[in-house]
């Protein structure tokens, strides 16, 4: 069994125990419900440098829809992961304004957008704990036809990728640059040129149509300009990319391949080899993924102090590099990307401590102003995604007669009827 898979067991044995009446705790423990499997490392750590207080993890894989908990459930003190931010959870916290100063948690060390992205109502309800970025891998074989730059916009990679194209005698594509259709992530990108098409309502969301279909519209154009057909990216890709991404562009065949930092850097560095990267620019931005993890205190805590404690800990530039150092010995960094599957919320950490991890890193990290915080988004977002707004993208951006005419609303309810 991995040391990866055995911090996940532990958390599964964690998770019993905390459904056990609190007789059996310590005095001045404290539960964290969260969706990380890293924080279990975390809370060990914790607990090994603490004479009181101790971390109890409860793991909770669909975190977001757990809240609030059930009334035989022990309530939290923390909570630590992804989505939470929507019209549902957002009442559940208590203000950590108080704990906001240089003394205590002083949040100039953080990212300012990050930062923005946890306040409700200009009060802080959310600490940003990790981020991730989205990114275009190439071989360093092919670093002649990328600009020495940090980032890449959509119409720079449209160009570069059109100009690696190569077609043979017959008319197939022996070299494709990039095809927008190969990664519905990719499309979702592209959207965010185009102005916030969507926008979270309740547990759903509605859309603007006209921003939408600028979207579509300029990657069916993208398609039909530099790669001719939805249909010739298609056959491109089955015939060629069937390897991981950083492999595909290593054979020489295509020239980008899109990911993110959480895909790209659990990958080892002598593994990746000569894989070079850019970030991807949407609007002189670059925008964090949306499952962007923060922590909060439940606002019923019955352990609010410790919880506290805890928080001013984490958030110590110190420590993290030991949270890092500790997933280095134990091999879980094979697993998982830096803090919490992330980047860590705080400059410092990355900018001085993760090249030390992370050697593709040194002297590309991007600056805080052109990092751009994600939306609120429903709990639910990712399952929206994948089963709405993924389908009707694939199908709106075709360019040959094999359309189906999706619609935003059909595709909408049909989820809908799945969780009423």
């Amino acid at each position: 069994m991995s040391m990866f898979l055995r911090a996940c067991f532990f958390a599964f044995v964690c998770f019993c125990f905390s459904g056990c009446k609190a007789q059996n705790q310590v005095p001045d423990s404290f539960i964290i419900w969260t969706d990380r499997a890293e924080f279990v490392s975390y809370c060990e750590l914790f607990n090994s440098v603490q004479d009181k207080t101790k971390a109890v993890v409860v793991f909770k894989e669909r975190l977001a829809l757990s809240l609030p908990p059930a009334k035989d459930e022990e309530k939290p003190d923390l909570i630590v992961g992804s989505w939470l931010k929507n019209d549902k959870t957002r009442k559940l916290f208590r203000s950590l304004d108080r704990l906001l100063s240089p003394d205590c948690i002083d949040t100039s060390s953080f990212y300012a957008p990050l930062i923005e992205y946890g306040k409700i109502s200009g009060s802080q309800y959310l600490l940003p704990v990790s981020f991730n970025l989205p990114l275009f891998v190439f071989s360093s074989k092919n670093e002649d036809k990328i600009p020495n730059q940090f980032s890449l916009s959509l119409d720079q990679i449209k160009e570069i990728s059109g100009e690696f194209n190569s077609v043979n005698s017959k008319g197939f594509y022996t070299l494709m640059g990039f095809g927008p259709s190969w990664d519905d992530e990719f499309l979702y990108e592209v959207t965010k040129e185009f102005g916030q098409c969507f926008k979270q309502k309740g547990n759903s969301f509605v859309w603007n149509e006209q921003m939408l279909s600028e979207a579509v519209e300029y990657i069916r154009n993208w398609i039909s300009e530099k790669n001719t057909s939805t249909s010739a990216e298609q056959d491109f890709e089955f015939k060629y990319l069937y390897t991981p991404k950083y492999r595909q562009i290593a054979e020489g065949r295509t020239l980008f391949a899109y990911t993110t930092s959480d895909e790209l850097f659990k990958i080892s560095f002598d593994q990746l080899g000569g894989v070079d990267f850019r970030w991807l620019s949407v609007t002189g931005e670059i925008p964090a993924e949306d499952d962007l993890v923060s922590l909060a205190v439940y606002e019923n805590a019955g352990n609010p102090r410790q919880a506290e404690e805890f928080i001013q800990w984490f958030f110590q530039e110190s420590n993290q590099k030991a949270l890092l150092e500790r997933a280095a010995e134990m091999q879980l960094d094979t697993a998982t990307f830096g803090i919490a599957g992330g980047f860590s919320a705080i400059r410092g950490v990355n900018e001085h401590v993760f090249p030390a991890f992370y050697r593709n890193l040194l002297g590309n990290l991007p600056t805080e102003d052109k990092i751009r915080a994600p939306q609120a988004f429903p709990a639910r977002w990712q399952s929206l995604k994948e089963r709405v707004i993924f389908p009707y993208l694939e199908d709106a951006i075709k360019t040959d007669s094999d359309r189906k005419n999706l619609s935003m609303e059909s595709l909408l309810n049909t989820w809908s009827k799945q969780f009423d």
